[in-house]
């Protein structure tokens, strides 16, 4: 039999993450053979990785690449079960390999992503590599979904501390020497933390879609009819009503979170006349961690 060396035991151990024992373990079961010893460790880390794939995944971080000009980005949420795990060195290792996969073979969605060779062991890939840190840590981990931007304009960004919310605003201009000022990279910042802290659902009216018109007209129909409002009144209450929703759901109608007396497409315009310059909002991405496992839960009864 060949020998097993504490070498090996520990060259398996970092290679795998699985621990001595089962990396010892396993060099005896294949005669010494590492290679061998992946394989043994992988099945059985595929074993302990489909034990814990049904279970809930809500916390993680959400990994943002910005490129240097500002002109592309990518955000991508990583999901793991707990903070404490998220917080760790291997959990930041794992989203920082995933962010370059992802901007270096530019799949379609998180289904391709998963067929695509790991960065750290091209012999597994990305589904692989996940099994295996679930395997080594005892969680559940998913990348549920990404987003990549090509900028119409000059890409801005927010990070929440901790980096569980993040934002993209793609903000355009007529003079391209507009981007390089202080005001605009402020302007940047602003309109990035205007969408982290209110949340809009869209840029424009134009945007909302009818069955969220409707679904919401629908509410508020119902809610003037609770508080006693007469019928015949009730479609003009609703009216004035969908005004202050779209404040609500439409970045450019918001109230600026640091100036509420200025609506964003004020805010813009004001902005635009001090750089001389037409500044507007091209669109904007918004990811924070645990939204796709919330959505995907069934509704209670």
């Amino acid at each position: 039999m060949a020998e097993i060396t504490a070498q090996l035991v520990k060259q398996l151990r970092d290679m795998t993450g699985a621990g001595m024992i089962e990396c010892r373990k396993a060099l005896v079961e294949a005669n010494g053979d590492y290679s061998e010893a992946q394989v043994i460790l992988r099945k059985r880390g595929l074993a302990t990785a489909a034990k814990k794939a049904s279970r809930s995944a809500k916390e993680g971080l959400i990994g943002l690449s910005v490129s240097a000009d500002a002109t592309s980005g990518l955000l991508v949420e990583v999901n793991c079960e707990t903070d404490f795990v998220a917080k760790t060195g291997d959990f930041l290792a794992l989203v920082e390999e995933i962010k370059q996969i992802i901007l270096t073979n530019k799949p379609a969605d998180a289904a391709s992503l998963l067929a695509l060779p790991s960065v750290s062991d091209p012999a597994v890939n990305v589904e692989g590599l996940l099994k295996a840190k679930i395997a080594k840590v005892g969680e559940n981990m998913q990348v549920p979904r990404f987003a990549a931007i090509q900028a119409a304009g000059t890409l801005g960004t927010y990070t929440h501390p901790g980096s569980k919310l993040v934002v993209i605003v793609d903000v355009t201009t007529k003079n391209g020497a507009t981007r390089d000022k202080p005001e605009f990279r402020e302007l940047l910042q602003d309109l990035a933390m205007q969408v982290a802290a209110a949340d809009p659902k869209f840029l424009r009216r134009e945007d909302v879609t009818e069955d969220f018109i409707a679904k919401e007209k629908e509410i508020q129909r119902a809610r003037a009819l609770a508080e006693g409002k007469p019928e015949k009144i009730v479609d003009k209450v609703v009216e004035g009503r969908m005004s202050k929703f779209y404040e609500e759901v439409c970045l450019l109608d918001q109230p600026f979170i640091k100036e509420n007396s200025l609506t964003i497409t004020q805010l813009l315009a004001g902005k635009g006349k001090q750089l001389a310059d037409e500044i507007g909002v091209a669109g904007y991405l918004r990811y924070k961690v645990g939204e796709t496992a919330a959505a995907e839960e069934p509704a209670a009864e």
